[in-house]
């Protein structure tokens, strides 16, 4: 990891299917980040193609056709057009950008999160816990990966991914130094202190239990597909490889913000040079019987 990583986690408000519009506010944002010296920004999940609101009141079949076919319809392979764009901003602005999107993987969609510099897509990650609401959507992926970049060793965990121990564990045999946390979530109350704490617990957990660096944010503002709307708080966290946090979020509820934090790679070698470096202790001789299938 390089000495000195100052990341922005940022929360926009872009909506479902516009996707020029979406990356014109991620490209605002992201000029923001680098002038305030960012190397790498972070956006929640399905920020590059919006969120699809999920909770409908209504004719159930109805709102699911035509949401399955809105989500068919702005999926993207990758890399993309979209995905594209996102490199160009990235090469504007001289920093690395993550955001979400339908994948379009064929005869399944995926949720899934990318990272790309200015030379283009360094690697993507599919959510690999998909909750009950989001079934219908896109399928779970595989095993993770971490991607060597001159800011450090990177992967990510998407939203419900992270209240799953396994999820960062799968990273931290990889050796990752810094997990990226994007969310949509709308845990009551419905605000960004809600939200942080409702995340903040897995996230200090995953984070102390593995020794690595967290960067998080989540969704923000209304959206609506499909005669459906949702809400979503925003809010934001960093945390240190000892569970701490480093910075917290401060915008209002249902606004648009960013955070700022800076990584120390002198900071991630004292915890893991700790007698509470938890990931040290494993044993994973001992741990067979919980992958097996009875």
């Amino acid at each position: 990891m390089l000495n000195q990583v100052r990341i922005a986690a940022i929360a926009v408000d872009t909506q479902p299917g516009k996707i020029a519009e979406n990356l014109q506010k991620i490209s605002v944002w992201t000029k923001k980040a680098a002038a305030a010296g960012a190397q790498l920004v972070l956006f929640q999940e399905l920020s590059l193609s919006g969120f699809i609101p999920n909770h409908p009141t209504g004719d159930h079949d109805k709102w699911l056709r035509e949401a399955l076919q809105i989500g068919r319809q702005i999926a993207e392979p990758l890399p993309g057009p979209a995905v594209n764009q996102l490199a160009k901003i990235a090469a504007e602005q001289k920093v690395m950008i993550s955001a979400g999107l339908f994948e379009d993987a064929g005869n399944v969609l995926y949720n899934t999160q990318v990272l790309v510099d200015g030379t283009g897509l360094l690697g993507s990650w599919r959510k690999m816990h998909v909750p009950m609401f989001e079934m219908p959507f896109y399928s779970g992926g595989g095993i993770p990966n971490v991607v060597e970049t001159p800011l450090g060793r990177i992967g990510v965990n998407i939203c419900f991914d992270a209240l799953m121990p396994e999820s960062t564990r799968l990273l931290a045999v990889k050796n990752v130094e810094i997990v990226l946390f994007p969310f949509a979530a709308d845990p009551p109350p419905v605000s960004p202190q809600g939200w942080a704490d409702w995340a903040g617990i897995p996230l200090k957990a995953r984070c102390a239990e593995n020794g690595v660096y967290g960067i998080a944010c989540n969704y923000v503002g209304k959206v609506t597909c499909a005669s459906v709307s949702q809400f979503f708080p925003g809010g934001g966290m960093m945390v240190d490889p000892r569970g701490q946090n480093i910075a917290n979020w401060t915008a209002a509820s249902g606004e648009p913000g960013m955070l700022i934090g800076d990584l120390s790679a002198d900071v991630l070698r004292e915890a893991r040079a700790e007698p509470e470096y938890l990931y040290r202790f494993r044993r994973p001789e001992l741990y067979g019987s919980l992958a097996s299938i009875k």
